[in-house]
């Protein structure tokens, strides 16, 4: 805001003397104010941090949700598979307006091609995923936070379950929470998979080839959430808090 000007007093009018009264008292002069230039020390300069927010520090604890899906009410028609060739063992659970699984966390490098999620460096690479950005590009795995549902079957039906694109979850894993969206779909018997981003976030090996997380990893959806547009990821961590303080109070 620019600075203001010194205020500006009218001199006073001098009053008139009674016959036989005192003379005034005339004032000692009052020394000038200070001309001296305030300090023009310019302002740090340092460039502010760019560094995502640690997951850490959420206000949700990773604890605190682990605590509530301990034990599971099965909602889908059987188990699915971590894996190809894999045995089926993991159950898509309900609780008072989320639905969750426990399993492993494959890579997920589909939509817009980028440094680090191309055919050169993911074998599995498409470009495409199943839901798009506010403009409708594909989204970018290796900067949003993402994860993959399996596709629609008589197993489970995700939709029936008020989980569609966009919608938010949270990923847990290690002691670490990350507010991600729903963004893709895959097969429909596998379950277990998040974007690059995801998997860098909570500090697991996000190489497409190479990377993810065998087992340990949970992903809590919350049911009839939308985060607008879903390639905002600040809006998907306050609607993520939001929604986690929520399912702690109605579980």
């Amino acid at each position: 805001m620019p600075g203001q000007g010194p205020a500006v007093t009218a001199s006073p009018t001098p009053a008139a003397t009674a016959p036989g009264a005192p003379a005034p008292t005339t004032p000692a002069p009052t020394a000038p104010a200070s001309t001296a230039p305030a300090s023009t020390a310019p302002a740090s300069t340092a460039p502010a941090s760019t560094a995502p927010a640690a997951v850490e520090q959420n206000a949700v604890g990773a604890a605190e949700l682990l605590a509530k899906v301990s034990s599971c009410k099965r909602i889908s028609n059987g188990d699915y598979r971590t894996d190809e060739g894999a045995s089926s063992s993991v159950p898509v659970c309900g609780l008072n307006g989320a639905v969750f699984w426990k399993a492993d966390l494959d890579i997920d490098c589909d939509g817009q091609v980028t440094k680090a999620c191309n055919v050169d460096t993911d074998p599995w690479f498409q470009g495409d995923t199943a839901f798009h950005t506010s403009d409708d590009r594909p989204l970018n795995a290796e900067e949003l936070p993402y994860v993959v549902v399996p596709s629609r079957s008589s197993l489970w039906d995700f939709s029936g379950a008020g989980i569609k694109g966009g919608s938010v979850v949270a990923v847990v894993h290690e002691g670490k929470v990350v507010y991600a969206v729903v963004g893709d779909t895959g097969p429909a018997g596998i379950i277990g998979e998040a974007s690059y981003a995801t998997a860098e976030a909570l500090g697991i090996d996000p190489d497409p080839r190479t990377g993810g997380a065998a087992s340990g990893v949970t992903y809590i959806l919350f049911e009839d959430s939308v985060v607008e547009p879903i390639e905002s990821h600040g809006a998907a961590v306050t609607a993520g808090e939001a929604r986690a303080q929520e399912f702690l109070r109605n579980n």
